[in-house]
């Protein structure tokens, strides 16, 4: 799963997610918690990646564009992950000043 589409993904669900609970239902679907979860496994995938390709360009059975290109896919999902979690702190303490 690549960082698109698990943002995507992760997009999907908050939605289904609140429409599922204010009617009471759950749609057997993946949770929220499973969604980023998800996310947070593509992320680690792409640092593995980077990692390997960082080696492989020490020993030379890579190539340095390619070494590179990991990297900054790497680096990139992690900055989406970084942005989602801000939002998710954004949104939890707005919920939390909300007046009840």
């Amino acid at each position: 799963m690549n960082v698109t589409t698990a943002l995507f993904t992760v997009a999907g669900n908050v939605a289904s997610t609140a429409t599922s609970s204010a009617a009471g239902t759950s749609d057997g679907g993946s949770s929220f918690d499973d969604t980023l979860k998800k996310l947070v496994d593509s992320v680690e995938g792409s640092s593995e990646q980077a990692n390997t390709a960082v080696s492989g360009m020490l020993d030379k059975s890579v190539d340095v564009h390619d070494a590179m290109i990991a990297l900054q896919r790497a680096e990139m999902s992690l900055q989406l992950a970084v942005q989602i979690r801000n939002k998710l702190v954004s949104a939890y303490q707005d919920i939390m000043r909300m007046p009840v």
